[in-house]
């Protein structure tokens, strides 16, 4: 079947490569998630990945440490998971790149649009570490500019549930799981789809974004492949 998607910016949180621990990387999920991606790029689809930090250190709620320290700290993080989950995809015979935005020269190559586009267009997945390379912006905020600078065609933001929800499904069994919402209505229902400033980027960018559940097998197959995978915001009209 063909895919829907031929270029995606897939957003996966520090979390999720630590599964049940809450803490490092869990090689067996590690090397789930890198299959996934793997078959789909083997298949054609150009993909730039941002991943968080939480797994390793959630920069501003360090104790006795200033937010810029504290997301300075966590830009290093994903640095660290960047890293980390390249040589996963390396695993799978799938050549990668990480492009850091927080200068560190044994790390990674240092971020920059025509950097991105260049190993994208030699068939290269590319890890965009180092969030935006300024505090006080989350990876949310880093993974929607990523997409609008490499050309995305969407987000696709990978969560620990099946979707977006009118409240958290895992507090309260009657939650309500949208199939399909406007960034307009996402935005006036308070939905937790991303943090505000990285929202607001994506409905000005009119940037649709897919949130569905990783960890169920095939999933990121079916949702490039358009089935009505989790939950998709997008412009209305």
């Amino acid at each position: 079947m063909a895919f829907e998607y031929k270029k995606i910016l897939l957003k996966l949180s520090g979390e999720a490569l630590a599964g049940s621990k809450g803490f490092g990387i869990n090689p067996d999920i590690a090397s789930q998630i890198a299959q996934e991606i793997a078959q789909v790029h083997k298949a054609g689809v150009q993909i730039g990945i941002v991943i968080g930090g939480g797994n390793f250190i959630r920069g501003a709620s360090a104790e006795n440490v200033s937010r810029v320290a504290g997301d300075a700290m966590g830009m290093l993080a994903t640095v660290i998971n960047s890293i980390a989950f390249a040589q996963y995809l390396q695993n799978c015979g799938v050549d990668s790149r990480v492009l850091t935005a927080v200068r560190i020269d044994k790390a990674g190559e240092y971020y920059t649009q025509p950097a991105a586009l260049e190993h994208l267009n030699k068939n290269r997945i590319v890890l965009l570490a180092g969030g935006t390379g300024n505090p006080f912006f989350t990876t949310d905020t880093a993974a929607a500019l990523r997409c609008a600078e490499i050309g995305g065609e969407v987000i696709l933001k990978a969560t620990k549930v099946d979707g977006v929800y009118d409240s958290d499904p895992m507090k309260n069994p009657e939650a309500k799981r949208y199939d399909q919402i406007t960034h307009t209505e996402a935005l006036s229902r308070n939905l937790k789809v991303m943090d505000s400033t990285a929202f607001s980027f994506c409905m000005e960018q009119k940037l649709p974004i897919i949130v569905f559940k990783l960890l169920q097998k095939g999933n990121l197959r079916k949702v490039l492949e358009g089935e009505a995978i989790g939950s998709i915001v997008k412009t209305g009209g």
